[in-house]
């Protein structure tokens, strides 16, 4: 049995200067920078030797010493209502993405939609020193984001906004823009929607966009056919049967400002003796990857979840570097399926996708 060899001892700063020629505070702030080169530390054809150098030589920066020197751990919290959401997980997924693209570790906590727990998950990230956050849960009238301000934290939004303070988000005023124009054309007037959560800007938005535009096409959108809901299958399903159970008659179509509301609902209408996309239509939104293999394919909005984290990563670094920074309300598309297109629109199995544009909500071809 071989003795394992010894370990060859790590590469310094010191040793790639002294090869180079040059000083070890050059070699340092070229491989610490965050720029493509060190302002003011070397010529572009010095900064790349040496990341040459160090890449052969496998230089690896100690980074318990790279943080005492520039007070930067090079970790970002992130916080989201609950992982278990597909919208939230895929989001993260662009966050660690793109994090790991500019070296920065990344960890998650689930606050729950609590803000007793928004609280206490952004002290227990501070005390482990990140360097920002990005918040996927904050709600409306929530005092964390003015409190995080005075503390001069770096942090961003994600998934939700707050006026004020930059975000990425989808562009879900337009998104519901989309499922206004849609229904209206395939013929509904008579509509509902399951609008979300109150505290949560994205169901605000897609209500608000919904109407709004329901209102220029000449329609309207009674006060009692616009019902909360749960982002969930359960809460779909109680405010389905909630609609159902108002006077008057039931509304050739519904929009549920997020997928999981819709299938639930869509097992309400069924249980109800309902052909959904015959006798009703029903239109969801984020387009999760459930939505096109239901029995009844879904109609839905998609979000460029992926990209919303990803921009959310580079937002706060420049946010972290003191730059200004603007929010981003990212384009959403409608994938047009079987539960709500008209005889003949949509041939079983297929999308038939519509585009928005932020700020009109109109359609363009894809």
């Amino acid at each position: 049995m071989k003795a394992p060899g010894k370990r060859r001892p790590a590469v310094t700063l010191k040793d790639l200067a002294a090869e180079l020629g040059i000083h070890v505070s050059t070699v340092s702030r070229v491989l610490h920078s965050d720029t493509e080169v060190a302002r003011g530390a070397a010529s572009k054809e010095t900064a790349q030797k040496v990341r040459d150098l160090a890449k052969s030589r496998g230089y690896s920066p100690d980074p318990q010493a790279t943080s005492l020197r520039t007070r930067r751990t090079r970790a970002i919290g992130v916080i989201v209502p609950r992982l278990s959401d597909i919208v939230l997980a895929t989001m993260y997924e662009g966050v660690e993405e793109a994090a790991a693209e500019s070296n920065h570790s990344t960890f998650v906590m689930n606050s729950h939609d609590s803000l007793d727990e928004q609280r206490r998950k952004a002290e227990i990230m501070l005390a482990r020193r990140v360097d920002g956050l990005i918040l996927g849960d904050v709600h409306a009238g929530s005092s964390l984001v003015d409190d995080l301000t005075a503390r001069h934290v770096p942090f961003v939004l994600m998934n939700r906004r707050y006026p004020g303070f930059p975000s990425s988000t989808c562009d879900d005023t337009a998104g519901g823009r989309l499922v206004a124009d849609h229904l209206w054309s395939v013929g509904h007037r008579s509509v509902a929607i399951l609008a979300g959560e109150p505290y949560a800007s994205t169901g605000v938005d897609r209500t608000a966009g919904f109407v709004e535009r329901w209102h220029e096409l000449g329609g309207e959108v009674p006060a009692d056919r616009i019902l909360p809901s749960r982002f969930d299958t359960e809460g779909g399903r109680q405010a389905g049967e909630e609609l159902l159970s108002l006077r008057g008659e039931v509304p050739t179509a519904v929009f549920a400002v997020n997928d999981f509301a819709a299938i639930g609902a869509m097992g309400a209408f069924r249980a109800a003796g309902l052909v959904v996309g015959q006798d009703i239509a029903v239109v969801g939104f984020n387009d999760t990857s459930l939505a096109a293999q239901l029995p009844i394919p879904l109609t839905s909005v998609r979000s460029p979840m992926v990209e919303i984290g990803r921009a959310a990563v580079g937002m706060l670094r420049r946010v972290m570097n003191g730059e200004e920074v603007a929010s981003v309300r990212h384009p959403p598309e409608l994938f047009v399926r079987e539960s709500s297109a008209s005889a003949g629109a949509a041939p079983r199995g297929a999308a038939v996708v519509l585009a928005g544009s932020s700020g009109t909500g109109g359609l363009q071809a894809p």
